[in-house]
């Protein structure tokens, strides 16, 4: 079987030293899943991994595999032969003559690791060497070590490996390498990039929407589910729980103040968050809050929120900005989805003039005489399961 190698270059694993294995193989886990439709194989090496796939396996498949896997620093195609100098020249003029090494290319430099000490030329003459090769094979090109348009790749480890200008990959550490947590995802621009951005840390993720029918409408729910699909690369498949959230939300609107309906709902969303969190063996509660963007996220409101939640909150965008927010989502291909004209519950029950600094205590007591609990629980097992 002929196949394709591809090398993979990793980064925070490296650093990880006695646990460096478990994240190894979790990211080894994390790439044949996406490429289980095709047959592959796995060598590591220290800070690389390389995978041979056989040759009729989309170029563009393995590209979009190692593109939203958390763990990868870069990669690239491949080519390996002989630690021998002849058998090296001779591949790096067979990379250096690729249309994909020449289009758009004025400059070039070689970069050398010499991980096998006893190879007899130095990083810097094996470079000097392969340079010359170069110029010599192509020589509209010239040398630029500082700001060059392509970089030759040498690596001379049990074999040599010579690779051009590898693609960049999403860094982060391997998902499933930092527990489960559940994604509370609306259908704004906010909550996938805060999925993403713990996903990076290596959380696995399931996701909860709050679905308030008829008052939104499926389309709403469709945009959800497309937004929870574009996540699920990134986060090594998602499980969406879509919760009917009708009857708390009029339970709300009858039984609260005005100004109070929407830190209550954030609260009945925070504690179904919770139900769900638990049931399937998630540990904290993640959400897409950014301090003081809306009335709901001041310091006094999200401190509300947090005493109704038995676990741990993070708001890993608790400090950006909406162009910094907006600047991933559109990264990351979640943002044309998120700006649909689709409202959702937040948006349909929202006061004209919400609550900005609640008194916790007083707030909290409030919640509890309402006496929603069992709406919660009936919400939590009407749930519908979508796993993507």
């Amino acid at each position: 079987m002929e196949t394709t190698l591809y090398l993979v270059r990793l980064g925070e694993i490296s650093l990880k030293k006695m646990n460096r294995d478990f994240f190894e193989r979790k990211l080894k886990e994390n790439i044949k899943y996406k490429l289980r439709p095709y047959k592959n194989f796995f060598k590591k090496q220290k800070g690389r991994l390389f995978i041979e796939v056989e040759s009729s396996t989309p170029e563009e498949q393995v590209y979009q595999a190692l593109s939203t896997t958390f763990g990868v620093v870069g990669f690239s195609k491949a080519s390996t032969c002989a630690k021998d100098m002849d058998e090296i020249r001779k591949v790096a003029r067979e990379i250096s003559s690729r249309a994909s090494f020449l289009t758009g290319a004025k400059t070039f430099k070689v970069e050398t690791v010499r991980a096998d000490k006893k190879f007899p030329l130095d990083s810097y003459g094996i470079s000097g060497e392969l340079g010359h090769e170069i110029l010599v094979s192509q020589p509209e090109l010239r040398v630029d070590v500082h700001h060059p348009d392509r970089i030759l790749h040498v690596e001379i480890r049990d074999k040599a490996y010579l690779y051009a200008s590898p693609e960049p990959g999403p860094g982060g550490l391997p998902v499933g390498t930092a527990g489960r947590g559940m994604l509370m995802l609306s259908g704004g621009i906010d909550s996938p990039v805060a999925g993403y951005r713990m996903a990076k840390r290596g959380l696995r993720q399931e996701a909860v929407y709050f679905h308030a029918y008829p008052y939104t409408s499926d389309e709403a729910k469709e945009k959800v589910i497309t937004l929870a699909k574009l996540l699920s690369p990134y986060c090594s498949g998602l499980t969406l729980h879509v919760v009917p959230f009708t009857d708390v939300q009029l339970h709300i609107k009858t039984h609260s103040h005005e100004e109070e309906n929407t830190l209550m709902m954030r609260a009945c969303m925070m504690r179904i968050a919770n139900m769900l969190a638990v049931q399937r063996n998630c540990l904290a509660v993640i959400t897409g809050e950014s301090l003081s963007q809306v009335a709901s996220q001041t310091l006094e409101s999200l401190a509300f929120t947090n005493s109704i939640s038995d676990l741990p909150v993070f708001r890993p965008l608790i400090g950006m900005d909406k162009n910094e927010i907006v600047e991933t989502s559109r990264m990351i291909g979640t943002y044309e989805t998120s700006i649909l004209p689709y409202e959702d519950c937040c948006t349909i029950f929202s006061p004209k003039h919400p609550l900005v600094r609640p008194d916790k205590e007083l707030l909290t007591k409030a919640y509890r005489e309402m006496g929603i609990e069992h709406l919660l629980e009936q919400a939590v097992g009407q749930t519908e399961i979508f796993v993507l």
